[in-house]
């Protein structure tokens, strides 16, 4: 039976499993939820409504980094995204939490308070979250000063991750210049070919972002 991915092309965590199903080739079904009927159904299979969601036979299986390990159980291609050895799929596993949650999730409350009706916006919002990105920015700019991908010496989930969480946050609150090994590997991530797709699908739907697209990328 066919994959079954309930997701939106400008949704970052849906590229995060998107990369990895482009890089092995693996066919799926793209189930986009915008369109008729889509939405109820993974809601019917997913009552929190957060996508994506991977249908995969009778499993469900929701949350991007079970979904990536599934995938590389169950429909294995020629791109592991989390390698054999133990210590290097720890450290596989470990950058893929700092992107998720010290990126992406970092960077939500901008969107978020850009979304909310101006009278409710919180004005002091930037105050803690562009701190706590610089914190981030210059930890990952000193990890990648040295290395090509973000962990274990190859490309992983961990850059499945870092992908959506860099391209994102560079446009709600810009990477410094003077983290430039960061800015680098942001630039190597969107020459990726999969990742490239990725950034092309969601084209049509930049006027989405809350604070704006940027003329860039």
């Amino acid at each position: 039976m066919t994959l079954q991915l309930f997701a939106h092309p400008f949704s970052s965590y849906c590229w995060k499993v998107l990369i990895p199903l482009y890089e092995n080739g693996t066919p799926f079904d793209y189930r986009h939820i915008e369109h008729d009927g889509v939405f109820p159904e993974l809601a019917s299979l997913w009552p929190i409504g957060k996508f994506p969601v991977l249908r995969d036979g009778g499993k469900t299986i929701v949350e991007t980094s079970a979904i990536i390990e599934h995938l590389q159980i169950h429909h294995p291609g020629p791109v592991p995204m989390i390698p054999a050895d133990p210590d290097a799929a720890i450290e596989v596993r470990m950058l893929d939490r700092i992107f998720d949650n010290y990126v992406m999730n970092a960077m939500q409350p901008l969107v978020n308070n850009a979304i909310r009706q101006e009278d409710k916006r919180d004005p002091y919002v930037a105050e803690y979250v562009h701190p706590a990105l610089d914190k981030s920015y210059a930890w990952l700019d000193a990890r990648m000063e040295t290395r090509e991908w973000a962990a274990a010496d190859r490309f992983s989930l961990a850059d499945c991750a870092a992908a959506p969480a860099l391209f994102y946050a560079d446009w709600a609150y810009p990477i410094p210049e003077q983290f430039a090994h960061l800015k680098a590997y942001r630039a190597r991530l969107l020459a990726r070919p999969s990742i490239a797709r990725a950034v092309d699908e969601a084209r049509p739907y930049r006027a989405y972002f809350p604070l704006g697209a940027p003329d860039r990328d």
